[in-house]
C-alpha cells in the first residue's frame, strides 16, 4: 500500500522559511515524478512545484525564486524548502505523486497524480 506522509509544516512569519518532508513508503520514488501543491482556504487546489523522472522542475510563478523541489533516494522522501514566506503562502500543502514510473508530468495540474498524502498546513503571519 503507497503511502505519503507530509511533515514540517507550521506557523512562521512573513520572510520566514520552512522545509517540508513527504516520506513515501510502498512505492519507489527514484523515477517516478512527484510534486507539492497547495489549497488555501475556499480556493482550488493548485501546483507549487514538481520534480519530474528525469529531474527537471517547474515552479508556479508566484514560488519561483523563493521554493526548491528535491528528493532523497536513500531516503525515498520528497522536500519543498520554502523561503521568503509571505502570508499569500498560507495554505494546506500536500504532495503527489505518479502511480507510474518514468511517467512524465511537465505540468503543474492535480489530475497527473494518483497518490497524495493527507497534507501539512503551513501558516504565514504578517
Amino acid at each position: 500500500q503507497v503511502h505519503l506522509a507530509e511533515s514540517g509544516g507550521g506557523s512562521v512569519q512573513a520572510g520566514g522559511s520552512l522545509r517540508l518532508s513527504c516520506a513515501v513508503s510502498g512505492y519507489i520514488i527514484e523515477n517516478v515524478c512527484m510534486g507539492w501543491f497547495r489549497q488555501a482556504p475556499g480556493k482550488e487546489r493548485e501546483g507549487v512545484a514538481i520534480l519530474d523522472y528525469d529531474g527537471a522542475r517547474a515552479f508556479a510563478g508566484a514560488v519561483k525564486g523563493r521554493f526548491t523541489i528535491s528528493k532523497d533516494i536513500a531516503e525515498n522522501t520528497l522536500y519543498l524548502q520554502m523561503t521568503s514566506l509571505s502570508p499569500e503562502d498560507t495554505a494546506m500543502y500536500y504532495c503527489a505523486a505518479v502511480t507510474v514510473p518514468f511517467r512524465t508530468c511537465s505540468r503543474l495540474v492535480p489530475e497527473r497524480f494518483g497518490y497524495w498524502g493527507q497534507g501539512t498546513q503551513v501558516t504565514v503571519s504578517s
